[in-house]
């Protein structure tokens, strides 16, 4: 059985946000161990500049390393990575499962992204779309990915 990681910068609030994941989570539990681990988003005022948005980033950064387990491949979700199609990322995980690799480590940052040393460091970039999302809605569409992949791996229905 896989073991998933999902790193997320911010706090899901709204209840439609965590009604949704709790559903992901609770179908994923049949699939895989699941941790997800919310980080505190850095505070900025309501216009930061680039030098404050860079600083935030960095000392999520030093965070988000922390928390990434020692072993893992890390998956960056983050504008800059390749798309994979629904069953691109089923394949993705169980390539890694046949190669030994049981443990994953996806990571969401804030609203302002991730750290160039985060992507630098991640063995695979993601991206959910060329469009914008919300990063709360980022992860709810990414539990809903993971889940529909490991249908596709075991021949359900669910992803057609």
């Amino acid at each position: 059985m896989l073991n998933l990681k999902i790193i997320c910068v911010g706090k899901l609030k709204e209840r439609f946000y965590t009604d949704a994941a709790d559903e992901y989570i609770k179908r994923l539990s049949a699939y895989c161990k699941l941790e997800i681990l919310e980080l505190s988003e850095y505070r900025l005022p309501d216009a930061p500049s680039a030098m404050q948005i860079a600083m935030a980033l960095e000392k999520e950064c030093s965070t988000i390393l922390a928390k990434i387990p020692p072993g893992t491949l890390t998956v960056a979700m983050c504008v800059e990575g390749r798309e994979l199609d629904s069953h691109g990322l089923s394949e993705l995980l169980s390539e890694s499962a046949l190669r030994g690799t049981s443990r994953l480590c996806f990571i969401i940052g804030g609203s302002n992204g991730l750290h160039d040393e985060i992507k630098n460091r991640a063995d695979i970039r993601l991206t959910m779309s060329k469009m914008t999302f919300p990063f709360n809605l980022a992860r709810i569409m990414l539990l809903e990915q993971l889940y529909r992949a490991f249908k596709i791996a075991e021949g359900g229905k669910y992803h057609k």
